[in-house]
C-alpha cells in the first residue's frame, strides 16, 4: 500500500480505507506492524478506520516521522491460533493498486 499523508497532530495510528480493511480481514483498533520498503522502517501500531473507498494509507503521531507521502508499506497482523488450526491458515494477501490503494 502506499502512504497517501502523514499527521503528526496525532496521538498515534494509521488511518486506513475501510475497502482494504474489509478485503484484508483487518478491524478498527487492531495491533499491525508497518514495514516501510523505501526506507526500511519497521514499527508497531494501531488501525483507524478511514474513509470507505478514499484509498487512505495515512500515519499519524510519532510514527508519521517514519514515512513520507508515496512510501510503499506492508501492513501486517497476527493471531494466536491452535498448533492444528495453524498447519491449515491460510493468510490473507491483498496487493491493491500502488497509485491508488484500490482493490485491483
Amino acid at each position: 500500500m502506499t502512504v497517501t499523508g502523514a499527521n503528526l497532530n496525532y496521538i498515534g495510528s494509521i488511518t486506513i480505507d475501510e475497502d482494504l480493511l474489509d478485503a484484508a480481514n483487518m478491524i478498527e483498533n487492531e495491533k499491525v506492524q508497518v514495514l516501510n520498503l523505501n526506507n526500511g522502517e519497521r514499527f508497531e501500531t494501531y488501525i483507524i478506520k478511514g474513509k470507505r473507498g478514499s484509498g487512505d494509507i495515512c500515519l499519524n503521531g510519532a510514527a508519521a516521522r517514519l514515512v513520507l507521502p508515496g512510501d510503499i508499506l506492508l501492513i501486517m497482523a497476527y493471531a494466536l491460533i491452535d498448533f492444528n488450526e495453524a498447519k491449515s491458515f491460510k493468510p490473507v494477501v491483498i496487493f491493491p493498486d500502488t497509485k491508488t490503494n484500490k482493490l485491483i
